[in-house]
């Protein structure tokens, strides 16, 4: 394993944050379930803080690539939204983000919904800048 790939594994072990939360009736919709433009919020915000815990920069979010909604979130309910960063380029870092469902109650645990979003480092002039700059990526790793 190179530098680069062992300060990789090494930061994104460093960075998964998990954030739980209670289902309250402000954020569900008709169906008494969450609305799914919350969902999509916790999402792009658990997305930024591996982001930035791994490249240490200002990261901005240039893209979601898919979001999956698996399973309705009941109002009542508990989530945790689980991110981590599942890919590394130069500039540029994939995060997977995922959101378990759990009854108050009865404690039963459920993936409900998923999805990868793409973040990019910037420089205090909002350029775009290497994620890290101390281990640049070899030619071959670039292709």
């Amino acid at each position: 394993m190179t530098p680069r790939e062992q300060e990789i594994q090494r930061r994104i072990a460093s960075s998964e944050t998990r954030i739980t939360k209670a289902v309250f009736p402000f954020t569900t919709n008709h169906h008494n379930t969450l609305f799914g433009g919350t969902a999509l919020g916790w999402m792009g915000e658990i997305s930024f803080i591996p982001a930035t815990r791994f490249c240490r920069l200002p990261p901005v979010t240039v893209s979601s690539d898919r979001v999956d909604f698996k399973h309705p979130i009941p109002g009542g309910s508990i989530v945790e939204r689980v991110g981590r960063v599942v890919k590394v380029g130069n500039t540029s870092c994939k995060v997977g983000v995922e959101i378990f469902v759990e009854g108050m109650c009865c404690g039963s645990r459920k993936k409900a919904i998923t999805g990868v979003f793409s973040v990019v480092a910037i420089d205090e002039n909002r350029q775009l800048r290497a994620i890290l700059p101390d281990f640049p990526m070899e030619k071959d790793e670039a292709a």
